[in-house]
């Protein structure tokens, strides 16, 4: 004889069977998700911004988002104040000054220019100030928690903080975190009682940048590390992050080529992302360039005899050799937009991914200096551009591998190929990553999964890099070949332009990674390099109209 089992009036009215049914049960809709997810990657520190008020309305939703922060033994140890006087904000201002000045002196005379470059707070423009406190005169030992972790009730403090800049950010605010003073000086401003510290000052308020992603990302001095090298299992290992040999723009060059545009008789970003691109052309050193080389690697695949390409490797010797004349479609794009060419065969690869690797460690190392020298020679703009049948496939498994992301998010159909043949790629691909495992290394995984023209263009990015130049991106696999380059040397990353994205599947993904944001969006599917030589056009053409177009007082 059964029971009905009591359901309480309050709390949690499920029971451990239908927990157990579906264990996923508690999870929020697809689209709550997809909106916080975005909110999270959306999230800024923002330096500017506009003089307007924020409604008490919204001012009390963001109080609230951080109100609700998790805190150990629930303790909510932190206190908002927020700061509306001008006359504090100035002093709090003046402070965050002298701190900036005073870490400068420190530095050695170029490194400090830069810093003093560098906008590193909004504390006069922002209509608000908030500034997060911590109440720690509670023992640690009367808090659930803290007697074995004291500093915990910081560590709440710091949640609410995350808390108020998502939420911010979902209401469209600005927040930036200014930690440009010392806690006493800025405790003694703000009459802070003994036992309460601060976390420092949070500028809030409608934003005057609207930045896509974080500004020293975009500007090449730092790029996100994958998941992979931040996540462990079980006990901590830890293998050395690549350190970068190349200088990206300083500061200095950045701030002067965006200066420069703002001074033209037009709308600041009146050429939208060309604008941009122009920019990092001209923080290179290059404002007076005219002209440049397409690069065009061609490559033959073993992976191709396991029917994933709609035509014979015949087609990538046929194409080499009309390139060598600049008869081919690359190279023809390439006359049109005013540049040179260099045609360089590669060879071909020694293994088919799915059952051994693609070429031995030693012959992806000389390939890769082969395109280290050709890369370094170059001046003007580098385009890159590759011919190989079957290396659609090549690309998106080394995507993969280096996105850490199954087949079926990176396969693609690739060009004349039709539903067979991409589950034929998919197989493929995916057998591939499953043999070849959790590589972390990127030579090591041109070898598993690369081929002769990946680890060509590979060399010629890092080249062109090493000696200043500017590299522009074609399609996936010129842009895989670039994201390998850049995890050997971060500084490739300020580099690099963009050119097109391309029907390919995976080559969005890798171009998010790169943070970078295509010039042309044409569903191009030629290869050949002829979306960069498309875009390298443009770009020596936008110069000459920066150079030539009015200047203002």
């Amino acid at each position: 004889m059964t029971w009905p089992r009591p359901v309480p009036l309050i709390g949690d009215r499920t029971s451990a069977a239908e927990r157990a049914s579906a264990p996923d049960a508690w999870a929020f809709s697809p689209d709550v998700r997809e909106g916080l997810y975005g909110v999270l990657s959306a999230r800024r520190d923002v330096r500017r911004y506009r003089p307007d008020d924020v409604p008490a309305e919204v001012l009390e939703r963001v109080l609230t988002a951080g109100h609700q922060a998790p805190s150990v033994g629930h303790s909510q140890p932190w206190r908002f104040l927020v700061v509306r006087d001008p006359a504090l904000r100035e002093q709090a201002a003046l402070m965050a000054d002298q701190e900036r000045l005073a870490q400068a002196a420190q530095l050695e005379p170029g490194a400090a220019r830069r810093l003093l470059d560098l906008q590193l707070e909004g504390i006069r423009e922002a209509p608000l100030g908030v500034v997060v406190c911590c109440d720690r005169r509670v023992p640690a030992a009367g808090v659930l928690g803290r007697a074995t972790f004291p500093d915990a009730d910081l560590w709440s403090c710091a949640c609410a903080i995350q808390n108020l800049w998502l939420a911010a950010r979902a209401e469209g605010l600005g927040m930036g975190w200014v930690t440009l003073f010392t806690p006493s000086s800025l405790g003694a401003l703000l009459d802070l009682p003994e036992g309460v510290v601060t976390l420092g000052w949070l500028c809030l308020g409608w934003p005057d940048e609207r930045p896509p992603s974080p500004g020293l990302e975009r500007a090449g001095w730092s790029v996100r590390r994958p998941l992979g090298e931040v996540v462990m299992t079980d006990r901590w290992t830890e293998s050395e992050s690549p350190v970068s040999h190349l200088r990206a723009p300083a500061p200095e060059a950045v701030v002067a080529a965006r200066d420069a545009a703002d001074e033209l008789l037009t709308p600041p970003g009146s050429l939208g992302v060309l604008d941009r691109a122009v920019d990092r052309l001209v923080a290179l050193g290059h404002a007076d360039l005219t002209g440049g080389t397409l690069v065009l690697a061609g490559g033959t695949h073993p992976v191709s005899a396991l029917g994933v390409s709609a035509f014979p490797d015949s087609v990538t010797a046929d194409v080499l050799s009309a390139a060598r004349v600049g008869t081919a479609l690359g190279t023809v794009a390439a006359a049109t937009a005013g540049l040179s060419f260099v045609v360089i065969d590669g060879g071909s690869s020694t293994g088919d991914l799915l059952h051994t690797d693609a070429l031995e460690l030693a012959r992806v190392t000389e390939l890769m200096e082969q395109g280290r020298a050709i890369g370094a020679g170059i001046d003007g703009l580098v385009a890159l551009g590759e011919v190989g049948i079957g290396n659609t496939t090549v690309a998106a498994a080394l995507a993969a591998l280096l996105l850490r992301l199954p087949a079926a998010d990176v396969v693609g159909l690739g060009s004349g190929a039709d539903t067979a043949m991409l589950g034929r790629k998919r197989e493929v691909v995916a057998g591939a990553l499953d043999r070849v495992g959790d590589v972390t290394d990127p030579v090591r995984a041109l070898a598993c999964l690369g081929g002769p023209e990946v680890a060509l263009l590979t060399g010629v990015a890092l080249g062109a890099a090493s000696v200043g130049s500017a590299v522009v991106l074609d399609g996936l696999l010129t842009s895989v070949a670039a994201l390998v380059a850049v995890l050997l040397e971060p500084g490739v990353a300020a580099h690099l332009v963009a050119g097109q994205r391309s029907r390919e599947r995976a080559h969005p993904l890798v171009l998010g990674r790169l943070g970078l944001e295509p010039l042309l969006d044409l569903r191009i599917r030629a290869g050949e390099g002829a979306g960069a030589c498309f875009a390298s056009g443009m770009l020596l053409a936008a110069l000459r109209v920066r150079r030539d177009t009015a200047r203002t007082g």
